[in-house]
């Protein structure tokens, strides 16, 4: 598999059309272990970009490979094995407002195959402590800011043991200082459990914290991907304005 599929996730060549193109000829891949973000305005294809990994969506061309496999064909059930490996957390953190935050977490805990009903407290504890939630357990979601809400949402991703976390726009709508925290927590479960990640963010700063390479979007093609570092200087107009805007 890895000499066919080298990249942990690549898309090749992906096209996908609703009313008009949505993903134009899109190429870009994502080793384990690090972090890619794709940014770009609003419905220039980021969140469709991520439904394609998770199989939520298929490409009307090109192959999309996932957990070193090509997923493009793959069955509903087939699927599930991959969603095991790689999870999301969406932007309204799809918590369950009926169980406290320990019993969202919980909940995923039991969808494991390897799980231990003995030691479940330990465990959604040791989640909470990660996440820096540990006083929040008996907390609803209702209770919550968004940011907080995100937070659990992690812990409950983190819960299925994924090789792999996708975020849809973590830090939108929270305020400066939960930016700052979730960034911290994106990086540490980077370090600690060597994550591979795709951060789907209008966020430069979140950007430049937490990514390796980046994808930019411009009407649903790929205008750069590569090191964040080169972005700064890349002479692409739509990258420069998009730059620039994001100063002011």
């Amino acid at each position: 598999m890895l000499e066919q599929f080298p990249h942990y996730i690549e898309f090749r060549h992906v096209n996908k059309t609703f009313d008009e193109p949505v993903l134009d000829d899109v190429s870009f891949h994502v080793d384990a272990g690090e972090t890619v973000a794709i940014i770009g305005r609003s419905g220039v294809g980021k969140s469709v970009t991520l439904a394609h990994i998770m199989g939520f969506l298929k490409p009307d061309s090109g192959r999309v490979i996932v957990a070193y496999e090509d997923i493009t064909d793959f069955s509903e059930s087939a699927l599930r094995r991959i969603r095991k490996k790689v999870t999301m957390v969406f932007q309204s953190g799809a918590l369950f407002d009926s169980l406290t935050v320990a019993e969202n977490i919980l909940f995923s805990l039991e969808l494991r195959d390897d799980y231990d009903a003995a030691n479940k407290e330990d465990v959604v504890r040791g989640l909470l402590g990660l996440v820096d939630l540990a006083d929040y357990a008996d907390a609803y979601p209702t209770d919550l800011s968004t940011g907080y809400k995100r937070a659990v949402a992690i812990a409950r991703a983190l819960a299925a043991q994924p090789e792999c976390i996708l975020y849809d726009e973590p830090t939108t709508m929270v305020d400066p200082i939960m930016s700052d925290h979730l960034a911290d927590l994106m990086l540490r479960l980077k370090e600690h459990l060597q994550l591979t990640s795709v951060v789907v963010t209008h966020d430069l700063d979140l950007m430049r914290r937490v990514a390796d390479r980046v994808v930019v979007l411009h009407d649903g093609r790929v205008i750069y991907f590569g090191p964040v570092s080169e972005l700064e200087t890349c002479k692409h107009p739509h990258i420069r304005e998009f730059l620039e805007m994001d100063r002011v």
